[in-house]
């Protein structure tokens, strides 16, 4: 499966190669990321999005820096101090995404890992690992989507939010990864895909992905879900997330938590599908989960030809909002399907 390549390292190795979802769906532009900025701004804009997808970006971003730092050099001691630096203007991309952080340390014990030898010999190692994050990436989401599927039956209907696809990720996507499965086995679902305020990633992405896959899907206003609920049209919800505290407490794309509240008046099945990376045991509970809050500007403007809004009006825009564990029937992951306690094996 593999429709599209979100990312990748250049034949040359000398950039990050993305496919730029900012300009999803009326274009499809693959971009050149040649420097250290280049990749911060490309995690910051969103042009590259998706936990899984911000990781290896990040990790092959650091590497093209690295690459780029070796020949002015004179020492590991001032490679290592670029390597720090970097590292640090990096992760301060997107701070609410734990895989960002995540990929930023397997690099950081790549080069610890490393230290007494050749500096040529530790960039090497950090091209492998950043190949790696990939690779196992697609491995893990693939699997997740095998423990997803099995709690799928012929001709039921899903709902999602946000987008946490093949778009988010290597391949597979976590919270469609199920369904993928599901369709290579001949099963016919139907997906209800949430526009997902404020940038609309389930309109412009999630709806772009499934429909370019085969998929039945429906695209929804956020404002619609309990509708469709109520009708009976929906039997499982599948979403993505950013970060899941040690309690369970799961932050991802705002407007998460009204769907899981939707879902527990309704009796629907609330799973959270994500990489086990992406538990985040240092992080007590979602309270501790910093929010990113980003321009007004993307409710009052980007998606109009006139701005909408009366000029001067406040806005709040966060990102992400947290799901408390006690709306969370469980979280898929490469290791299972684990409970919100303690994330011991559900009981099925």
């Amino acid at each position: 499966m593999k429709p599209f390549e979100t990312i990748r390292l250049d034949d040359e190795n000398s950039a990050v190669v993305i496919l730029d979802q900012t300009l999803l769906p009326g274009r499809t532009q693959y971009v050149n990321l040649k420097t250290l900025a280049d990749s911060w701004n490309a995690i910051y804009k969103l042009q590259v999005r998706g936990a899984p997808a911000i990781g290896i970006a990040a990790a092959m971003g650091m590497y093209i820096y690295m690459k780029e730092v070796l020949p002015r050099v004179e020492n590991c001691n001032a490679f290592f101090a670029e390597f720090n630096k970097a590292k640090a203007y990096l992760s301060s991309a997107r701070p609410t995404a734990v895989n960002l952080n995540w990929a930023l340390e397997k690099m950081a014990d790549t080069v610890e890992a490393n230290k007494s030898k050749p500096m040529t010999e530790i960039l090497l190692a950090l091209k492998h690992t950043a190949e790696a994050i990939k690779t196992e990436d697609t491995k893990v989401c693939k699997t997740i989507g095998e423990y997803g599927a099995t709690l799928l039956k012929p001709n039921m209907g899903i709902l999602t939010h946000c987008n946490a696809g093949a778009l988010a990720a290597s391949e597979y996507g976590t919270a469609l990864a199920p369904i993928y499965v599901a369709q290579a086995q001949g099963m016919p679902l139907s997906v209800f895909a949430d526009e997902t305020r404020p940038v609309l990633q389930g309109a412009r992405l999630t709806a772009f992905e499934l429909q370019s896959a085969g998929v039945d899907v429906t695209l929804i206003c956020d404002n619609m879900a309990a509708v469709v609920m109520a009708k009976g049209w929906v039997d499982v919800i599948f979403v993505g997330c950013d970060r899941v505290a040690a309690n369970g407490d799961t932050a991802n794309k705002i407007g998460t938590f009204s769907v899981a509240v939707l879902a527990k008046n309704f009796g629907i099945p609330f799973y959270v599908c994500a990489p086990f990376s992406t538990i985040d045991l240092a992080t007590a509970t979602g309270a501790d989960i910093i929010i990113e809050e980003r321009d007004g500007k993307e409710i009052t403007d980007l998606w109009y030809s006139e701005r909408l809004a009366p000029e001067g009006v406040k806005t709040f825009n966060p990102s992400f909002d947290v799901t408390p564990a006690e709306y969370i029937t469980g979280f898929i992951t490469e290791k299972g399907i684990l409970r919100p306690e303690g994330f011991r094996p559900a009981i099925s």
